[in-house]
């Protein structure tokens, strides 16, 4: 890795087009890094330019019937960007896009680094200041430092959200301005990759775009998926679930007796265990570990800040397996990395980010309301 950079943040308003060009327009050089990274793997997987199009074009059909405006924003981003729509479709739908691939070229999914996590959610009861805070470690491919953005959407038919997620993308980690919050974890189970469904960075656009909680709960809970994943959801008026997710269910995880969730890559539920496999052990061991961590170092105060979680989440126990993963060796010429810390306070719109945090400790605070801010190094 070069230099370490804060990430860029894009903000943008108008209709689906029209905040998509300037979306693209503002971050063309990492959409189009990132654009080039997984056409790479497409490439590395022995697909021509014919394949690539309709294995994208089988998720775009998915996409167009969730929310057709979402596939105007991609192409305004295309545009923006000078790239073609269906590399925006490829980085939105990525995970589905490369398992898919995977499965027809018949690769093992070990060939690919990691894509961990670790998140936790802190109820208002425990927090110093009273309100509910929200982080996670997002573990991928190192160089998706120099492709990931912070974005701001002013929205005219719903609230504003600021979002964490690769250029190109639709939404990652984030919150809104109704006060809910997001962030998702790697799961995987032996039913996945059965069926088509919504690509999940579109679930959390979905999630980031409602007023109600409630409705949050349906975008998670009820949409179908092509595969697993672990999607924690917060409310800034006191309450927070994780719902580890399957194709077509999904199982609630409540805050414990101490009021925090916090949840790695192996499946918690026990209703959850007694219908389906967890397959994903093999890619991801240390997460036996890192949820228990984190729980515990929390654990060590009665009332919690901001500076609190990012001391959890900064653990390297067991490094470079570890809750903080240093840049270590992943797939081919893979790195695979923590590759950003986002620490997120909905009710007051902030959220502050690391680029990697274990070789890095200076934050970026970015807000739904103020310009981005350098903070001092945690």
């Amino acid at each position: 890795m070069t230099q370490i950079t804060q990430f860029p943040f894009v903000s943008v308003s108008g209709t689906p087009e029209a905040r998509g060009r300037a979306y693209g327009q503002q971050a063309a050089d990492r959409v189009r890094k990132s654009a080039a990274m997984y056409g790479q793997t497409l490439v590395d997987l022995g697909y021509d330019a014919m394949a690539r199009t309709r294995l994208i074009e089988s998720f775009a059909r998915e996409i167009e019937n969730f929310a057709p405006h979402y596939l105007e924003e991609m192409r305004g981003i295309a545009a923006g960007a000078d790239v073609p729509f269906e590399d925006i479709v490829m980085v939105n739908a990525r995970t589905e896009v490369i398992a898919k691939a995977r499965a027809e070229k018949k690769k093992a999914a070990e060939l690919e680094p990691g894509d961990g996590c670790t998140g936790a959610l802190i109820l208002p009861t425990r927090s110093a200041n009273g309100r509910l805070i929200h982080g996670q470690n997002w573990d991928w491919r190192a160089e998706c430092a120099e492709t990931a953005i912070v974005l701001r959407v002013r929205n005219d038919n719903g609230p504003d959200i600021l979002t964490f997620v690769e250029a190109g993308g639709l939404a990652r980690s984030g919150l809104n301005s109704a006060g809910v919050s997001i962030t998702a974890n790697y799961l995987e189970s032996d039913r996945d990759f059965r069926q088509l469904g919504v690509p999940l960075s579109l679930i959390r656009r979905k999630v980031l775009e409602q007023e109600h909680f409630a409705l949050a709960i349906k975008a998670v809970s009820t949409t179908p998926k092509s595969c697993s994943n672990n999607i924690m959801i917060g409310m800034a008026a006191g309450f927070g679930v994780d719902y580890e997710c399957t194709t077509d269910e999904a199982f609630p995880i409540y805050p414990g007796a101490d009021d925090l969730i916090v949840h790695a890559n192996h499946w918690v539920s026990e209703v959850a265990l007694g219908k389906l496999r967890d397959t994903g052990r093999a890619s991801t061991p240390e997460s036996a570990y890192r949820d228990w961590r984190v729980r515990r170092l929390l654990n060590e105060k009665d009332k919690l800040t901001r500076a609190d979680l990012k001391r959890a989440l900064f653990d390297d126990f067991g490094t470079p397996y570890s809750v903080c993963r240093p840049p270590r060796p992943g797939s081919h010429d893979n790195l695979s990395a923590t590759v950003a810390m986002v620490v997120m306070e909905p009710a007051a719109g902030l959220m502050e980010v690391a680029p990697l945090p274990a070789l890095n400790r200076t934050f970026t605070r970015y807000s739904l309301d103020a310009e981005p801010e350098l903070l001092a190094a945690a």
